[in-house]
C-alpha cells in the first residue's frame, strides 16, 4: 500500500493531487513565489561559488574521500543537489547521475563533467531520474531542503534492493565559524539552513522509512594545513569527545518498509478558533481527507468578528457540494460552541469529546502549521512511528515573523526542560499540532486526575499524560508559516510565567511523585 492510499480516501485523491490543490489557494501562491525566489537565489550563487571554488578545494577532497569510502565499485550512484558535479564525478560507480535545483549549476556541471548524467530537478516536486540506484547521496543538501522528510520519501522508491542512502551535513556548532567565513568572503553566502542535530536527522530518516545503520563524524579541520589537517581528519575526528566538534556528520541508511494496517483509521481534526474569520475558508479548502473518512470540527471560543457566521456559511456551501458529488471524498464539517469554557485546552477537550473517529488531530486555526502537513502526522501514527505525534517548528527556518525572537527562545527552553522532565526527546513542546488515537486520548483523560486541570493551553496536559502512560512520543518537523489573518493569542511574559509554573508542577508530579 503506497503513501497516497495511506493518506487519502480510497486512493481517489493522491498526495500529488493534494500538492496541486495547494496552488489553488492563497497559501499556494505565496509558496510558489517563495520557491521561485529560492531557485533564483541558487542560480545567483552558482556564479559566486565558481569564483570561490579554490577556497573549498581541500574540503571537497575530504568529502570525496569520505563518501567514496561508502560506495562499492560498479555501483549505480545518484547525487541529489550535485552542484557543479565534482563529488559525483569523483565517486566510484558504473553509472553516475546528478540532479540539482539550479539550472545554472547544472550548466556549469555539464561543462566540467560531460561523462556524468546531469539534469535540473527539485527533489521535492519534480520527476527524478529513473532508477534503480545502489547508492543515493545527499551531501550538504538537507540543510537547504524545504521538507526533508518529503525529499527522502521521494528518493526511497529509486533504491535498488539492498541500496543505501548516504547523507552528510555540517555540525551546527560550526555555525559561527561558517558565518564569519561568509562575512570575510571566504565562503559563499548560502541562505539560512535548517537547524538539525544528528538526532533530528536520524528521526526524519525514520519518518521516511529509512533506518540508520551507520553514523559518524569526519573533517575536524576543513582547510589544508600541512601535517595537521590529514591527521586531525583521519584520526582526531573519530576520537570520543573531540568528534563532537567535527564539521561533517554522516549517516548511512537502508529502506525498511512501514507496516501499514489494511484497514485505515478514520480521522477527526479539531480546530479551536477565536476571531479567526479570515482563516476559515482556507482551513476547509486545504484540510485533506485522510483514511476512510475525515471530519473537521471547529470549536469556537466566543468570537466577535463573525467567525461563527463564516463557519455556518461555509458548512452550508460545503453540504451543497457534498450533495452534488455524493461519491467524492469530502470533509465532514461540524461546529461546536465553547460556551463558558476558556482557553485552547478546554476547546480541545470539548472537540475531542465530540469527535466520532479513530484518530484525533489538533489544527490551530491560524494555519501557521499548514493543513497540508496533516497527512504526514497521520502516516507517522498509523505506521507506528510513535503513539503520540508531536509537531516541531524549530528545525526549519520560519517564515517572516512567524515566531518572535523571545518566543523562539522560550520554546527552546521549554523543549529542553520537557525533554529532561519526560525522559523523551521533545524538541518543541508548544507546537499546536498533536496527533494520537482516540483510544490513547481516552486513557489520558481517564488518568487526568493525577495532574488535575492545570493547563489552559492543553499542550502540557497531553504531553504529561502521554509520558505518564509511557507512550512513545515522536517528533515530526514542520515548516512554521506566518499568520496572515488575526492576532496571536499568546502573551509572551504572562503565558511564559504560567508555562514555567506548569513545568515545575510537572517535575513535582512526574519526577518526585508528590
Amino acid at each position: 500500500m503506497d503513501k497516497a492510499q495511506v493518506t487519502m480516501n480510497g486512493g481517489a485523491k493522491t498526495i500529488e493531487d493534494a500538492r496541486e490543490a495547494r496552488f489553488r489557494s492563497e497559501f499556494a501562491a505565496r509558496e510558489k513565489a517563495r520557491l521561485d525566489r529560492r531557485v533564483a537565489r541558487y542560480d545567483e550563487l552558482a556564479e559566486i561559488r565558481e569564483r570561490k571554488a579554490g577556497l573549498r578545494h581541500y574540503y571537497l577532497e575530504q568529502l570525496k574521500r569520505l563518501v567514496g569510502s561508502f560506495i562499492m565499485p560498479g555501483s549505480r550512484v545518484l547525487e541529489i543537489g550535485c552542484g557543479f558535479g565534482d563529488l559525483i564525478a569523483a565517486l566510484p560507480g558504473s553509472r553516475k547521475v546528478g540532479v540539482d535545483i539550479s539550472a545554472r549549476m547544472i550548466d556549469k556541471a555539464r561543462a566540467k563533467h560531460p561523462e556524468v548524467e546531469l539534469s535540473v530537478a527539485d527533489v521535492e516536486h519534480d520527476e527524478l531520474p529513473e532508477g534503480p540506484f545502489d547508492v543515493i547521496v545527499l551531501s550538504d543538501v538537507v540543510g537547504h531542503l524545504d521538507d526533508i522528510q518529503l525529499a527522502m520519501e521521494r528518493v526511497v522508491p529509486l533504491l535498488a534492493p539492498g541500496g543505501r542512502v548516504v547523507v552528510t551535513y555540517y555540525n551546527f556548532v560550526w555555525e559561527p565559524v561558517l558565518r564569519t567565513a561568509e562575512r570575510l568572503g571566504m565562503k559563499e553566502p548560502w541562505p539560512d539552513q535548517n537547524w538539525l542535530s544528528m538526532d533530528d536527522l536520524a528521526n526524519i530518516l525514520s519518518l521516511a522509512d529509512l533506518e540508520v545503520v551507520r553514523r559518524g563524524t569526519d573533517v575536524l579541520v576543513p582547510v589544508g594545513v600541512p601535517l595537521v589537517s590529514d591527521v586531525a581528519n583521519l584520526v582526531g575526528a573519530k576520537v570520543p569527545g573531540l568528534n563532537q566538534t567535527a564539521l561533517v556528520q554522516y549517516f548511512i541508511a537502508r529502506h525498511v518498509p512501514a507496516q501499514i494496517p489494511a484497514k485505515l483509521p478514520t480521522v477527526s481534526v479539531i480546530c479551536p478558533c477565536r476571531n479567526e474569520k479570515g482563516n476559515i475558508r482556507e482551513a476547509v479548502a486545504r484540510t485533506p481527507v485522510m483514511g476512510a473518512a475525515t471530519e473537521l470540527i471547529f470549536v469556537d471560543g466566543n468570537s466577535s468578528d463573525g467567525t461563527v457566521e463564516e463557519i455556518e456559511a461555509v458548512m452550508r456551501e460545503h453540504e451543497a457540494m457534498r450533495a452534488a458529488n455524493p461519491n467524492a471524498p469530502q470533509l465532514e464539517l461540524k461546529l461546536i460552541l465553547q460556551g463558558d469554557g476558556k482557553g485552547k485546552g478546554d476547546a480541545v477537550r470539548k472537540g475531542f469529546a465530540a469527535a466520532k473517529y479513530d484518530v484525533l488531530m489538533i489544527l490551530d486555526s491560524d494555519l501557521t502549521v499548514p493543513p497540508e502537513d496533516l497527512p504526514k502526522f497521520y502516516r507517522a501514527l498509523v505506521a507506528g512511528k510513535g503513539e503520540f505525534i508531536n509537531g516541531v517548528r524549530l528545525v526549519y527556518p520560519m517564515e517572516g515573523e512567524a515566531m518572535r525572537f523571545l518566543n523562539l527562545l522560550g520554546n527552546k527552553f521549554f523543549s529542553l526542560a520537557l525533554s529532561w522532565l519526560l525522559e523523551q526527546p521533545i524538541k518543541d513542546s508548544l507546537c499546536g499540532t498533536k496527533v494520537l488515537y482516540k483510544e490513547a486520548y481516552d486513557r489520558i483523560a481517564a488518568n487526568r486526575a493525577f495532574f488535575g486541570d492545570f493547563d489552559p493551553f492543553g499542550d502540557f496536559d497531553l504531553l504529561f499524560g502521554a509520558a505518564r502512560l509511557n507512550m512513545k512520543i515522536a517528533d515530526l518537523p514542520v515548516r512554521y508559516r506566518a499568520r496572515v489573518y488575526g492576532d496571536t493569542k499568546i502573551s509572551r511574559f504572562a503565558h511564559g510565567w504560567l508555562l514555567l509554573k506548569m513545568t515545575a508542577f510537572g517535575f513535582r508530579k512526574l519526577r518526585l511523585g508528590v
